[in-house]
């Protein structure tokens, strides 16, 4: 889908669920649907330990016990995310498939593929269920101590250092970009397979920087190999507290938030859709699920589609300049 035209399309969708909040008081009054009819199938479109399969999992078990119907994890990686996404958007309507995505496959993939599988309109998105800062860090042994004292080494040494990525295209490098634009300084892309190798680049020092999901670094900050520099997020993380955010050193707009959402296939009746919605919002409430999220790094969000719809907007137009002012491309 043209990027302009998915954007007009996120933002019509977040105005018209808006709109429909009006009628909220009709909604509460609707009897409750009857879902599900027999075992849910829960697509994931990333690998097994990665953040959406810990969401799935945590909140499947729980679904389960509510609804009284096995929840099937399936784990159906490929594609940026896109392959798995594409298996619930070409699902039956009916509340038997669901996922959890994130917004790259939701929308941000829309500027990186010149050909989608599938276009945004064939997913709604029910709640965004948890977010996970991503956290600037460079190795103990690059000597510094904050963001400040990392911009002013890249400017005195443009193009000297290297950082390291999950992938191209996705949000660590995405963020690094916009950190580099941002600051004025330049530095060089070493894309890796996932967060995991990226990391073992940091402490083998054959990268320099690396803006990467919480989980992945703080047990390595936590041992002194790495530092942690900021969050690149609106504000500080309940998770990580002791962290600044980008923006208290003069970067701003940097919000590489890694976000996990619930979806359904477009067309999923509304009563469905809602009663997903409360269950969802049941058990992201659960101070046992909030501390084992806690323990990922997590904090929960659980917002409404309206507010879901919204946040998607506004990340595929935070990047938008930054993947065209840098030809980044996955096709």
């Amino acid at each position: 889908m043209h990027y302009r035209s998915l954007l007009r399309f996120l933002q019509l969708a977040a105005c018209g669920a808006l709109v429909a909040a009006g009628g909220a008081a009709l909604a509460q009054a609707a009897p409750a649907a009857d879902w599900p009819k027999g075992p849910v199938k829960i697509i994931v479109p990333y690998g097994p330990g990665s953040t959406p399969d810990i969401i799935a999992r945590l909140v499947s078990e729980r679904l389960s016990k509510r609804t009284g119907q096995p929840m099937v994890v399936e784990n159906k990686a490929g594609a940026a995310g896109n392959s798995g996404t594409d298996a619930v958007a070409k699902a039956a309507p009916d509340g038997q498939t669901i996922g959890v995505s994130i917004a790259g496959p939701l929308g941000v993939n829309a500027l990186l593929f010149k050909k989608m599988p599938y276009e945004s309109r064939d997913l709604e998105l029910v709640s965004i269920a948890a977010t996970q800062p991503s956290v600037l860090v460079v190795p103990a042994t690059l000597g510094v101590n904050s963001t400040d004292e990392l911009v002013a080494l890249m400017k005195k040494n443009p193009g000297k250092y290297n950082y390291s990525s999950m992938g191209a295209g996705s949000i660590s490098h995405l963020a690094m970009e916009a950190l580099a634009s941002r600051s004025g300084t330049s530095v060089v892309h070493v894309p890796y397979a996932g967060s995991g190798p990226a990391v073992n680049a940091l402490l083998s020092g054959t990268a320099d920087i690396a803006v990467l999901p919480a989980a992945a670094v703080v047990p390595h900050i936590k041992s002194g190999k790495i530092k942690g520099l900021a969050v690149a997020t609106a504000r500080r993380s309940a998770a990580l507290p002791e962290l600044p955010t980008l923006a208290e050193s003069g970067l701003t707009g940097i919000h590489a938030d890694a976000w996990m959402g619930f979806i359904v296939p477009a067309k999923t009746p509304d009563a469905i859709v809602r009663r997903l919605h409360e269950e969802l919002a049941q058990i992201l409430a659960d101070p046992e699920i909030r501390e084992k999220l806690k323990l990922q790094y997590m904090d929960v969000v659980a917002n409404t589609p309206a507010e879901a719809k919204a946040v998607l907007a506004a990340d595929v137009e935070r990047w938008r300049p930054i993947i065209q002012k840098n030809n980044i491309s996955l096709d």
